[in-house]
């Protein structure tokens, strides 16, 4: 006869199944409660902007005037998320989502309250009515007509599309393609995946998600990338006092797209900054137009008056092989780039060091010596 005090396997089994569903539950629930609080305070942003806006004679002057200092204010006190391009999109999302319905929605979710359906503490009700996340809602922004944007809405989700499904639907203009449709339920019943099939972990590494809750975002795709990053950033910075570390892991953005660069350096010599992308697949001419996308948008964004064009520096650490190239094509004038090349150092020393690292990264327990390919 088994001790009653032992634990069976199937018992065991049985309870562990159970906490798992409870948190993995718990989490995408708490995902989607931060995403549909903070689309509701970017409407509720968005709207203190387009009324404050209405107060000025002219209003297309004074609401320029006015983003450009809330950006600039809110930045110093709350972190990222409020830059004057984010600012104008929640002045956009209001004005696509007006007041009057979004009021009523209100309305008729909470039909016994005396409170008026938008105050100031409403933005607990108010998350109810967007139910969509807001990376959503901002590719919904790209849309011209408002009954294109509200099919589109209506049908992610009943579809449950995800976010890129969302993107991919509007850039192949399938509202127009379902209207010239003879079959439009067959169109519409293609489209029909899971919404929430992205990980909680995913869901809360969204870049918005990240400004929102004015959280760090550096982290890494995978242990070999994460580690090979760290190697080479302390290479670089104990090859003497020239470089100084920025950031890592930088992200970017372009119009509703996210880029992220691997490592920030300055160069103290050439008074630079030093761009620097980690394949860990191999290189391919895809990875140089992304390239100098960073370079033009570090150039326009991050560099300081008095500083010369950054410079970019592409590591390819593919299994077996490793390369190293900078980028130098967007200089004003050769003799720039010739002082770059003297000052900087040698490609082949970068691989030969790139090489070496990922042969002490394979030995080292905990990291797998088969090298995935990156996407770029």
């Amino acid at each position: 006869m088994a001790n009653k005090t032992t634990l069976s396997d199937s018992h065991y089994d049985l309870i562990q199944q159970d906490v798992i569903t409870l948190v993995e539950s718990s989490r995408k629930t708490a995902a989607r409660q931060i995403n549909a609080l903070m689309t509701a305070t970017y409407w509720e942003i968005g709207r203190r902007i387009v009324e404050t806006e209405q107060q000025g004679a002219d209003r297309a002057t004074y609401g320029e005037a006015l983003i450009q200092r809330l950006a600039t204010d809110l930045t110093a006190r709350l972190g990222r998320g409020f830059s004057a391009t984010n600012l104008k999109q929640m002045r956009s999302f209001h004005l696509a989502w007006p007041s009057s319905p979004i009021g009523q929605t209100l309305s008729d979710q909470l039909p016994n309250t005396d409170k008026p359906p938008l105050s100031n503490t409403d933005i607990v009700p108010l998350a109810k009515v967007f139910l969509l996340p807001w990376s959503a809602y901002v590719a919904l922004l790209s849309v011209r007509t408002s009954e294109a944007r509200s099919f589109y809405e209506t049908e992610a989700l009943k579809g449950g599309w995800s976010v890129r499904q969302l993107k991919r639907q509007i850039d192949s203009q399938f509202y127009e393609r379902t209207a010239l449709s003879r079959d439009k339920a067959a169109m519409l019943s293609q489209a029909n995946t899971d919404l929430y099939n992205d990980s909680p972990e995913s869901i809360l590494k969204d870049p918005f998600v990240l400004e929102f809750l004015a959280l760090k975002d550096e982290y890494s795709e995978s242990d070999l990338e994460d580690a090979l990053i760290s190697r080479l950033a302390d290479f670089l910075l104990e090859m003497g006092d020239d470089f100084t570390f920025v950031g890592r892991q930088r992200r970017l953005r372009l119009d509703d797209t996210w880029f992220r660069v691997d490592l920030v350096l300055f160069h103290r010599t050439l008074r630079c900054l030093i761009i620097i992308d980690l394949k860990v697949g191999r290189f391919s001419y895809t990875d140089a137009g992304q390239m100098h996308l960073y370079l033009n948008y570090a150039k326009e964004h991050w560099m300081k008056p008095g500083e010369n064009p950054p410079v970019g520096l592409i590591l390819a650490a593919s299994k077996g092989e490793a390369e190293a190239h900078y980028a130098l094509d967007g200089l004003p004038n050769k003799v720039l780039a010739a002082q770059y090349q003297t000052v900087l150092p040698d490609e082949a020393i970068l691989t030969e060091e790139l090489l070496r690292t990922q042969q002490a990264l394979a030995d080292r327990d905990g990291i797998s010596s088969e090298v995935d390919s990156k996407s770029p």
